[in-house]
């Protein structure tokens, strides 16, 4: 009996060795910083760059007179420049550093604390330096979406600190607001991709450029149809396809909610395409291109802040009401109130934006709505929650309140250093001439 009481207990050590080290093996702690994540992110942040260039600044200079194409060009090329310098060096801590309401803190004051390793709280399984890019890539784009508003008349000095002193005043603290812990996110506003902080802001801060500016010199007499529409088609399928990233790539990792917000962000371009151009087909008797990308660019738009929330029948109506909406601002209110956004970015981005928001707050599902991403995020109206609506009706409000008060004083501001529009005769002559120098051929 105490032989095989001997063996056993040698048995038992020998097995007892020969587990350790699977044992060591997985109890080692997993690294935070996850492959298929950031090689997602990776991709998601350089197609998201490539929407303001190339796909912007093609889409825009489409669409200007060719007197203008690469003074439009340039302000895109210089909105990446200016923001993403001042990202690193102060925007990026401010808007997502600290638990202030209104404001981060310069914790990461020029990328102080990042490095190979550092990830933050609010993306964890990327390097932290990732998240920053990735979220430079939103800022650059919804500065460059603004000069959509003046372009033909801006001139480009005073576009240039406009864009700075925007990105500082406005841009970031509502970008703490909603996505680094400020008080709309902490409210329970959901705004997946940037409904407010990128398309309510870009439009509405559009929209009051183009009135202190004033119209385009000869707008409503002459002749100002756009250059060169293909140049507009290529832009559009380049934001298309960045779009993915731009939505998708918020979902901030490799995984089944990304893929359901690129859907989301497809279907309701598709939709937002077909509706603009059947109702222009019915108004005017012919469906034209330009009606066909204004109606997918409104339809990625509207869908943006509610990509991430809803499911794809739901995504395919906000591509319906998206075409709807945007195209009556664009014809409808645009002629009533008599001003000149040059690229319709009000009537597109602002409207759309304010739109998608709203619904979110009418069709965010429970089933991809509650999570680590979003922990106060209701489910909405359908599903029980009136109070979503809102609290999103709230983040409309204060985003465009903000923006509009802001944006006006900044360009008041500007005013004081550089004249705001270009000179008669430059705008005559073109911009292209008159302020760089170069022309097309």
């Amino acid at each position: 009996m105490r032989k095989q009481m001997g063996r056993l207990i040698v048995f038992a050590a020998m097995l007892s060795l020969a587990a350790s080290p699977a044992v060591a093996q997985t109890a080692a702690p997993a690294t935070k910083i996850d492959g298929a994540d950031t090689a997602w992110m990776i991709v998601a942040t350089g197609i998201v760059l490539m929407m303001t260039l190339p796909g912007l600044a093609l889409f825009y200079a489409g669409m200007v007179r060719k007197k203008n194409v690469l003074a439009t060009m340039a302000q895109s090329l210089a909105a990446t420049a200016i923001v993403s310098i001042l990202w690193v060096i102060v925007g990026y801590s401010l808007a997502f550093s600290g638990e202030g309401a209104l404001i981060g803190n310069l914790d990461r004051f020029f990328l102080r604390g990042i490095g190979m390793e550092t990830v933050s709280a609010l993306a964890p399984t990327i390097p932290e330096a990732l998240f920053m890019l990735y979220q430079m890539t939103f800022a650059i784009i919804t500065v460059a979406l603004v000069a959509g508003s003046v372009a033909d008349r801006m001139r480009f000095s005073a576009f240039v600190l406009f864009a700075a002193l925007w990105l500082l005043v406005v841009y970031v603290p509502i970008a703490h607001w909603v996505w680094g812990n400020g008080f709309l996110g902490t409210a329970g506003v959901l705004d997946f991709a940037g409904g407010t902080v990128v398309h309510i802001n870009a439009g509405v801060a559009g929209l009051v450029a183009a009135l202190v500016l004033g119209a385009r010199r000869g707008y409503g007499t002459d002749n100002l149809a756009p250059f060169d529409l293909s140049m507009a088609v290529v832009g559009t399928g380049l934001l298309w396809v960045g779009w993915f990233g731009f939505n998708g790539g918020s979902a901030l990792g490799a995984g089944s909610r990304a893929v359901m917000a690129m859907l989301a962000t497809h279907l309701a371009a598709c939709a937002g395409a077909l509706t603009w151009s059947a109702l222009e087909w019915y108004t005017r008797g012919k469906p034209s291109v330009l009606g066909m990308i204004s109606g997918a660019v409104a339809g990625l738009g509207t869908i943006t802040p509610a990509s991430g929330f809803v499911l794809p029948w739901q995504a395919l109506i906000i591509g319906i009401a998206a075409g709807s909406v945007c195209f009556w601002a664009c014809t409808v209110l645009k002629l009533r109130l008599k001003y000149d956004d040059s690229l319709d970015v009000f009537g597109v981005h602002g409207v759309g934006g304010a739109t998608g928001t709203l619904l979110c707050g009418v069709f965010a599902a429970a089933s991809v709505s509650i999570s680590a991403a979003t922990p106060k995020g209701l489910p909405g109206l359908l599903e029980g929650h009136p109070e979503q609506l809102l609290i999103q009706l709230a983040g409309v409000l204060a985003t465009a309140a903000w923006c509009g008060i802001a944006t006006y004083a900044l360009l008041r501001l500007v005013a004081l250093v550089f004249p705001l529009r270009a000179s008669t005769e430059d705008e005559v002559v073109g911009l292209d001439i008159s302020l760089h120098g170069e022309a097309l051929q």
